[in-house]
This record gives structure tokens, C-alpha cells and sequence, in this order.
């Protein structure tokens, strides 16, 4: 049994980016391959032991609510057509009664913001939160690792990957001794975000996986806006490492910024190539594209 319970998934934003496919579709549920990007991190929280599914969304976002129901007349009409196999497709898209809770955040106000929604839902325990629009292709479910070696060290745990250092300002990043790193875990002693490359501490990215102990509610209470003037969970983190103590986890695997048209792009082209009844005709097609002097870089 995993000690990590419960994991929250802020899905509030608009997706702007998306225009103007996220104008009525929600960007959660834009589909990579043929699952929306909602699915695969909600099957990463399962395969790390998650029982419970904490959505902080917005007004007006019901289909992320109705993807998760039961479609008892879609799925009779596939039996009734014995179509058992598109059937069990749709098993992941099922929640246990009273699994999942969606909060509504009326205005958008920072990420820290979302996750103190979540305060009541959550009470008295560690849990995990899952930004979507992360996704992460691993040999094994990147929040699996993370709660794995949570066990061992406690305190707050957020996911990290090394980034070029010309690209730092894009990430918050650690401030740890890489030269002192214990495998893939990370003693830090802060996180400074979007540092200019010349004063970055480190290389070690921040991405979208954290494991938070419950103290950081108060801190969430007590902290004012932050960037952009929202609350920021990275200065909550932050203000924490001397008390409860962070460590920045280096995970097994390959991130895709999905929030951005390039990474989504990218992530799709991974996930199809991993698909054998896919991955032949897909290099066929890119092999003639490349070739093609029309679509030279």
C-alpha cells in the first residue's frame, strides 16, 4: 500500500495557447494519440497508487467531469454490437463512486492558490499534485518512483530534469549540490524562479510532479501573491526547506511540455512511434517528408 493516497490536479486554466480548438474543448482533454492529456496523468497517479482524484477546475469546464462517467448507453450499444474490445478502451475513463471531487476556482489565481483548495479534501496527509499538461513518457510512472523514494526521505518532493542552462529562466529551479547528489535525489537548499542563465544554482528544472506534506496549507494561508501577483506554490516550497525540508527527485524519463503546441506536437509523434500498429507507416511518412525539399528545415 503506497502512503500516498490522494493527489490533486489543478485543470483550471483556459489553454489559450490551443485557440481555437480549446474555444469548447477543454485543453485537458485535447487527445495525444488517442487519450487526452488528462487520461495519461491520471493513469500515472493510479499506477503510483492514488485512490483518490482531486480536480481544482474552472467554471464552464463540465466535459472533464463527464469523461470520467460511466456512458451506460454508449457502452450498450457497443456490446449490443459485440464490440467488447472498445469496451475494455474505455475502462480507464471509469472512477470508482466518490473517487473523484471537482472544486471549482472561480478566478485564476496562481497556481499555490489551487492547490489550498484542496486543503479539506486533503486534511492531515502527504499527497501528490499532477500538472497535466507534464506529460512523461518512463519505463515506470514518473509519480511511482517519486512516491517510492518519498518513503525514505519525507518532507516536500518535486520532480527534476537537467535543462540546458541557457534555458533555465524558461523553469523554477533548485538550488542544490549536484556534486552531492545521493542517485537520483537532491538535497536542496531552495528554488529560485526563472533565474537568468549567469545566476542559476543549478541545472535541475522543477517540472510538474510534487509531493507536499500537509504543512504546506498554512504556509499557502499566510503567503501573499507572488509573481504575477498569484500565489505561487514554488515560494510555499520555498519557504519551507529549513522546516520540513525539500528534495528535488530526478526521475526516469522524457518530459513534453503539452501546454505548448511544440511539445504537444512532439509528445504525440513519441507516443505514436511506441505503437507498433503505428510506428512502420508513421517513420515511412516522415522519411518522405524529410526527403521532400518542400518541407526542408
Amino acid at each position: 500500500m503506497t502512503h500516498i493516497r490522494k493527489a490533486v490536479f489543478p485543470v483550471a486554466g483556459l489553454g489559450t495557447r490551443f485557440l481555437p480548438a480549446t474555444k469548447s474543448v477543454p485543453k485537458e482533454l485535447l487527445p495525444l494519440v488517442d487519450r487526452p492529456l488528462i487520461q495519461y496523468a491520471v493513469d500515472e497517479a493510479r499506477a503510483a497508487g492514488i485512490e483518490e482524484f482531486i480536480f481544482v477546475s474552472a467554471p464552464g469546464k463540465t466535459a472533464l467531469e463527464d469523461y470520467f462517467c460511466a456512458h451506460a448507453a454508449l457502452e450498450r450499444q457497443l456490446a449490443d454490437k459485440g464490440k467488447t474490445d472498445l469496451i475494455e478502451r474505455l475502462a480507464p475513463t471509469r472512477m470508482p463512486e466518490a473517487a473523484l471531487t471537482i472544486i471549482r476556482q472561480d478566478m485564476p489565481r496562481g497556481l499555490g492558490h489551487a492547490v489550498s483548495l484542496a486543503r479539506r479534501l486533503v486534511g492531515d496527509e502527504p499527497f501528490a499534485v499532477l500538472l497535466p499538461d507534464d506529460v512523461i513518457r518512463a519505463p515506470k510512472a514518473a509519480l511511482a518512483q517519486m512516491v517510492q523514494a518519498h518513503a525514505r526521505t519525507g518532507g516536500h518532493m518535486v520532480a527534476t530534469m537537467q535543462v540546458p542552462r541557457a534555458q533555465v529562466s524558461a523553469y523554477g529551479i533548485l538550488d542544490c549540490d549536484e556534486d552531492a547528489a545521493r542517485g537520483r535525489l537532491l538535497r536542496a537548499r531552495g528554488l529560485v524562479e526563472k533565474p537568468r542563465p549567469e545566476c542559476a544554482p543549478s541545472t535541475q528544472a522543477v517540472i510538474g510532479r510534487y509531493i507536499l506534506m500537509p504543512d504546506i496549507f498554512d504556509r499557502l494561508e499566510r503567503q501573499g501573491p507572488g509573481a504575477g501577483g498569484e500565489i505561487q506554490l514554488t515560494d510555499a516550497i520555498n519557504a519551507d526547506v529549513e522546516t520540513v525540508g525539500v528534495t528535488g527527485y530526478a526521475f526516469d524519463g522524457e518530459r513534453f511540455d503539452c501546454g505548448s503546441i511544440q511539445g504537444f506536437v512532439e509528445a504525440t509523434l513519441a507516443f505514436a512511434l511506441d505503437r507498433p500498429e503505428l510506428a512502420a507507416g508513421l517513420r515511412a511518412r516522415i522519411d518522405r517528408l524529410a526527403g521532400n525539399d518542400r518541407f526542408a528545415a
